[in-house]
């Protein structure tokens, strides 16, 4: 398995560094890296339920979004490093304190060890469902390995443009692998299935966060879902946005959204057909953000 590090192509960077010696574009190694992990309430309703979601927030990341809300995680890699091994225990007493599902928040650049850890945590009883909760930027390839693996899909599509995605995040094609990656988690999982509780069992849910001056084209990427995914696959529009990180240098995303602007995304939902998902109020601010370790 790790012969993928010797020239690392993890994600579409396909950086070819050898992670055993040097970080990746991603500013990872061989070694997972970790922040935090807990019984998390603040996800989607299908997601968290009444028992919480067992999140594990990783360390670092392969875009460099300016706005970034975990920005000291994913930028400023704050967190320590674990073996596979650990990682198994944080899954299994996440399972044993009773949480709907097992959350890996910013999984990509981890995706093999943490595939690993999958499969033995299942050898020692891992049943609830897992949810690959991801950038969206990703290669088919590698989300092919954990097809049978993971359960829940729970996707950002950030950018409609790949202008936007090479100002805001430095990345230059950002909608085409996002676009390549959703088409794979839906192929794999199909739409979202909850169980008789309201709680998902298995399926896609595509998070969509809105931006100032719809900087990320939301009218596009909801007309793109509808047209090849479908107007029953569940969305989460989210108004939460807030500027933080760098956004300071860019004056055209240095405000939170407007009640207008979200309206906006809504009534294009309800234009195009959307049934499913989740619409979110305007009262966000920075404290609503999970608190992460140094």
């Amino acid at each position: 398995m790790f012969s993928n590090f010797y020239y690392c192509r993890i994600c579409p960077h396909k950086c070819g560094k050898d992670r055993r010696i040097n970080d990746g574009f991603c500013q990872s190694g061989i070694k997972l890296k970790i922040n935090s992990w807990q019984k998390h309430l603040g996800e989607e309703p299908v997601i968290s339920g009444t028992k919480g979601s067992g999140t594990i927030f990783f360390s670092n990341c392969n875009l460099r979004c300016v706005f970034c809300q975990n920005y000291q995680i994913s930028q400023l890699g704050w967190g320590q490093e674990y073996s596979i091994s650990e990682l198994v225990e944080i899954i299994l007493e996440l399972q044993n304190s009773g949480v709907h599902n097992i959350n890996f928040v910013s999984p990509t650049h981890f995706s093999f060890q943490i595939r690993e850890a999958i499969l033995i945590a299942k050898e020692r009883g891992l049943e609830i469902p897992l949810v690959w909760n991801s950038n969206g930027y990703e290669l088919p390839e590698t989300l092919e390995m954990m097809a049978g693996l993971i359960d829940i899909y729970m996707p950002d599509f950030k950018y409609f443009s790949a202008e936007s995605g090479l100002k805001y995040s430095l990345i230059k094609d950002y909608p085409k692998y996002a676009k390549l990656s959703l088409e794979e988690m839906q192929k794999q999982v199909g739409l979202l299935k909850l169980d008789k509780n309201g709680i998902a069992e298995k399926g896609v849910l595509i998070r969509l966060l809105m931006l100032p001056e719809n900087k990320n084209g939301i009218d596009g990427i909801l007309k793109w879902i509808a047209e090849n995914l479908g107007n029953q696959t569940f969305i989460s529009l989210m108004a939460q946005y807030y500027p933080t990180y760098r956004a300071n240098e860019f004056p055209e995303i240095d405000r939170s959204i407007t009640p207008e602007e979200y309206q906006f995304a809504v009534e294009i939902c309800e234009d195009l057909g959307f049934e499913n998902g989740y619409f979110q109020g305007m009262r966000i601010t920075p404290e609503w953000t999970p608190r992460f370790k140094r």
